[in-house]
C-alpha cells in the first residue's frame, strides 16, 4: 500500500471551501448548518483505509471532547467508490455505527471538495475557527499504522488548544496515509 504525504495548499486564514454533501443515507448538509460555534474539524477519510482504522476509537473520543468546548467534527469521504467498494456510502453507514462516530460522515462522490481543501490522502486533518478561517492543517498525531503507541491526537489536540487561546497554530507535520482513490481525470495536477 503506497503511502501519501499531504502538501496543503490552503494557508492559514483561508476561508473553508463551502460543500453542501450527502451522508451515507443520502440527507444533505451544508457546512454552515454544520459549524461549530468555536470551532470546526474537517477531515477526509475513507472506511478501509488502515491509517483511518488505526484512528476510529481516538477520532471519536475526540470528537466528543471537542463537541463540549464547541468544535464540530466532520468527515468526509471523496474515494471513487466504483473502483473502491468498500468506501460506498451504505458502507459508511456500517462503519461510522461501528467505530461510534457521532458526527457527520459525509460523501464527496464528484470529489471537487477533496480538490477544493486539496486533500491528498485519508486521514487529513483541517481545523477552522468560528469565523471559518484555517487555523491548522496536518496531522492527527504521530500514530502509525500498526504501531501499538496510543492514539491520542496531540497535534490536533494542540491546535485547538491554541485555537480557543486565540492564538495561530498554522500547519502542522503532514498527515500519512492511504493516497484518495481519484476518478480518472480528477487527480490533482501535483499526481497527475
Amino acid at each position: 500500500m503506497a503511502l501519501t504525504f499531504s502538501n496543503f495548499t490552503l494557508k492559514p486564514g483561508d476561508a473553508a471551501p463551502d460543500f453542501s454533501l450527502p451522508d451515507g443515507f443520502g440527507e444533505l448538509h451544508r457546512l454552515s448548518d454544520l459549524k461549530g460555534k468555536r470551532g470546526t474539524v474537517i477531515f477526509f477519510a475513507c472506511n478501509h483505509c488502515p491509517f483511518v482504522v488505526r484512528l476510529t476509537e481516538g477520532l471519536k473520543d475526540f470528537a466528543n471532547e471537542m463537541s463540549g468546548e464547541g468544535i464540530t467534527t466532520i468527515a468526509i469521504n471523496s474515494n471513487d467508490v466504483d473502483n473502491y467498494p468498500a468506501d460506498a456510502p451504505d458502507k459508511m453507514v456500517t462503519f461510522a455505527a461501528e467505530s461510534g462516530w457521532n458526527f457527520p460522515y459525509l460523501y464527496d462522490e464528484s470529489q471537487e471538495v477533496a480538490q477544493a481543501y486539496d486533500a491528498a490522502c485519508t486521514p487529513d486533518f483541517f481545523l477552522f475557527d468560528a469565523e471559518g478561517k484555517l487555523t491548522y492543517a496536518g496531522r492527527f498525531d504521530a500514530t502509525e499504522r500498526g504501531s501499538d503507541d496510543p492514539v491520542t491526537g496531540a497535534d490536533l489536540r494542540a491546535a485547538v488548544e491554541k485555537l480557543l487561546a486565540e492564538e495561530p497554530a498554522g500547519h502542522g507535520e503532514a498527515s500519512s496515509g492511504c493516497g484518495i482513490k481519484w476518478k480518472a481525470g480528477n487527480e490533482p495536477s501535483s499526481l497527475s
